[in-house]
């Protein structure tokens, strides 16, 4: 491998490289010249999507392969883009596989930063939640447009009953 320098993101305290770090130093060194990078989807539907990334040298030999799954809406990005955020995750995977940019860790910073963000919001008690939708929509002046709000913010993580027990301060 040449000596090109990996340009990290800091994540609590440890270094992680990414995606596009990954994807620029595979097409642009000599050795991979003429190497592909294929993705398919063994599932994509409306709710999820499981892509699969491998690397193929100019033999179509596979060389490595790289998994990931993203549920549609899970996140802000997965609202409007679960399927290429999917694509983007299985390729930093198959390029970590097949050992560029894993001086630290196997996942990328994109990786990293999501799952952060997804057990953040997974520990975020759901008590506490309906707690400061109601206080923040009895505050409000306009209180379907801060209903809207939270539904947009919370709605995956809220019961059918919480959510009637919120409209009710709708009224």
């Amino acid at each position: 491998m040449s000596n090109y320098k990996f340009k990290t993101t800091n994540i609590r305290g440890k270094q992680y490289v990414e995606v596009n770090e990954r994807i620029k130093f595979f097409r642009q060194e000599e050795q991979y010249k003429h190497w592909s990078l294929i993705t398919e989807f063994p599932v994509l539907d409306s709710e999820q999507c499981v892509c699969k990334a491998s690397i193929a040298d100019t033999e179509h030999r596979i060389i490595a392969t790289g998994h990931a799954h993203e549920v549609q809406g899970s996140s802000n990005i997965n609202k409007t883009s679960y399927v290429e955020n999917c694509e983007t995750s299985a390729i930093g995977r198959a390029l970590a596989m097949l050992g560029i940019g894993i001086d630290t860790s196997i996942a990328s910073a994109n990786e990293v930063s999501d799952a952060i963000a997804k057990q953040e919001k997974d520990s975020a008690p759901v008590e506490n939640i309906m707690d400061k939708a109601v206080a923040y929509i009895k505050s409000q002046t306009d209180k379907k447009k801060a209903f809207n709000s939270i539904m947009a913010k919370y709605e995956s993580d809220l019961t059918e009953k919480q959510i009637a027990g919120l409209k009710k301060f709708v009224r």
